[in-house]
């Protein structure tokens, strides 16, 4: 599997790193958000916007595509510190799990042009799809191993750890894509109520 940490020699990381970086993303995201298509964007345009030379753009970063992984991996760190309240919790379930659900639905409203941009690139690149099936492998695996805690507590009905991690964890990414193209609204009563109920009956059979 391709990720980010394959690629050779990236500086280590320091302020003047951290702050570039940041820099890149909000300009990428700004652009997106404008109406650029991933496809659209040029690293020059990026540069530009993100008040760096294209020759220190890319110091940093080897291609578009290595920008659009390592963008991406920050927001997927976002997103799994909020699933931890439910994978790494000792509390009532369906109260951890609407918490985790409703701040990842912020994240990714928040972020959303960036994690759009990732699902679509990822049906036509190869190594962009790879590096974002181990994103989501890593909510798969911490999803299981929260549910197998579950059901040896006598808590969670489900027996099928790994394929009912797999399946909630897909569904919530295509359901929160789906509804960012579709134009609803990701924080939305009904749709996170709905997302919790089918999180709550899968794993512990009822609401």
């Amino acid at each position: 599997m391709a990720s980010v940490e394959s690629h050779e020699e990236q500086p280590a990381p320091t302020a003047k790193r951290t702050a570039i970086q940041a820099a890149v993303l909000s300009a990428t995201e700004d652009l997106l958000a404008e109406g650029a298509s991933y496809s659209d964007l040029n690293i020059e345009r990026i540069a530009k916007r993100a008040g760096i030379s294209r020759t220190a753009f890319y110091f940093y970063f080897r291609d578009k595509r290595e920008l659009l992984m390592r963008l991406t991996e920050e927001v997927n760190e976002l997103l799994y510190q909020q699933a931890d309240i439910w994978f790494s919790g000792d509390g009532e379930p369906e109260p951890e799990m609407r918490e985790a659900l409703t701040n990842i639905a912020a994240l990714y409203a928040e972020h959303g042009v960036l994690l759009r941009a990732i699902v679509e690139v990822s049906t036509y690149d190869e190594e962009v799809a790879q590096f974002w099936r181990g994103m989501l492998g890593r909510f798969v695996d911490a999803s299981r191993r929260r549910i197998e805690l579950e059901h040896e507590a006598g808590r969670a009905v489900v027996e099928h750890g790994q394929a009912t991690s797999f399946a909630l964890t897909w569904m919530t990414e295509r359901t929160c894509y789906q509804r960012l193209v579709q134009g609803g609204s990701l924080d939305d009563e009904d749709f996170l109520a709905g997302l919790v109920h089918v999180w709550t009956a899968a794993v512990y059979g009822g609401a």
